[in-house]
């Protein structure tokens, strides 16, 4: 059913985003289809961002997210900016607001062309993270196993990151430590896992391994994980750069209700129509 559907393919600082509006005829994108889509030589991308018809009177659209695995996430901040691009690009407007699982995603084109989404207030509590386990200050949580790199910060944006702290986050071996941490126990649903390297009270360099992608250019959620992190352990003031192997996002903690601004760039790379042999996994 979704063969003959047509699509939009963009990136956040090289984060891959597929774009699927289903709103006319909203049809379910399976696990598999998601799988088959992301295969290279197809359409590869990082996240799907699946829209379909509001269910609120005040919003643009109910937002499904998709990882390149098949697996749901809850959020994704460079998806969210591409699609409002999108959205404010078809309709002639600056500003779009819409609903996804993690509640509402109020989006701003800026005059420069740069999108700032308010991705809401992060959870710090470790069951709403959520953690396997209660711990006193997920702030700093020591990970069995890894004690060689130091406690990490965990956070909620819409899906849960573990922020550590290292001195050179070029050094890291972010795909070896991702993919074991993204599966630790301690994680019931998974998590991002990130690398930070303060560079200074307002900059912040980040490699992050996304949860059911990988490694990627950059993850918006994570940088606004990190920005929270930087903040609450007095590392960073509440505004910082964050910069990603695609690119420099700026976080805003905002203090007058806890919310996380998130400002950055967005590109359209191509559009088209899916065909059956796209959407059917290999064998």
């Amino acid at each position: 059913m979704l063969a003959h559907r047509p699509f939009v393919k963009m990136n956040g600082l090289g984060n891959e985003i597929l774009v699927l509006d289903l709103r006319h005829e909203p049809e379910d994108v399976p696990a598999a289809a998601a799988r088959a889509l992301a295969r290279p030589g197809v359409l590869p991308f990082d996240q799907a961002m699946v829209l379909y018809p509001p269910r609120r009177a005040d919003t643009a659209a109910f937002v499904r997210i998709l990882n390149s695995d098949g697996s749901e996430s809850g959020a994704c901040g460079n998806g969210t900016r591409c699609i409002a691009a999108y959205e404010a690009g078809r309709i002639g407007e600056r500003h779009v607001l819409f609903e996804s699982a993690a509640g509402l995603l109020d989006c701003v084109m800026q005059p420069d062309g740069q999108v700032t989404v308010d991705m809401g207030a992060p959870r710090l509590g470790w069951d709403a993270i959520p953690l396997a386990r209660p711990v006193a200050d997920t702030s700093a949580v020591q990970i069995e196993g890894f004690a060689s790199l130091g406690p990490a910060s965990m956070v909620s944006m819409g899906n849960p990151h573990a922020v550590f702290f290292v001195p050179d986050a070029n050094a890291v071996d972010v795909e070896a430590l991702g993919a074991t941490l993204e599966h630790h126990p301690l994680f019931p649903e998974r998590a991002n896992i990130s690398f930070a390297q303060v560079l200074s009270p307002d900059h912040i360099l980040l490699h992050v391994w996304e949860r059911g992608a990988g490694r990627t250019r950059a993850c918006g959620t994570a940088a606004c994980a990190t920005g929270v992190s930087t903040a609450r352990t007095g590392r960073t003031g509440r505004k910082v750069r964050v910069t990603l192997p695609g690119g420099d996002l700026v976080i805003d903690w905002r203090a007058s209700d806890g919310h996380v601004l998130m400002t950055g760039p967005v590109a359209l790379e191509f559009t088209g129509t899916l065909t059956s042999d796209m959407i059917t996994e290999a064998a």
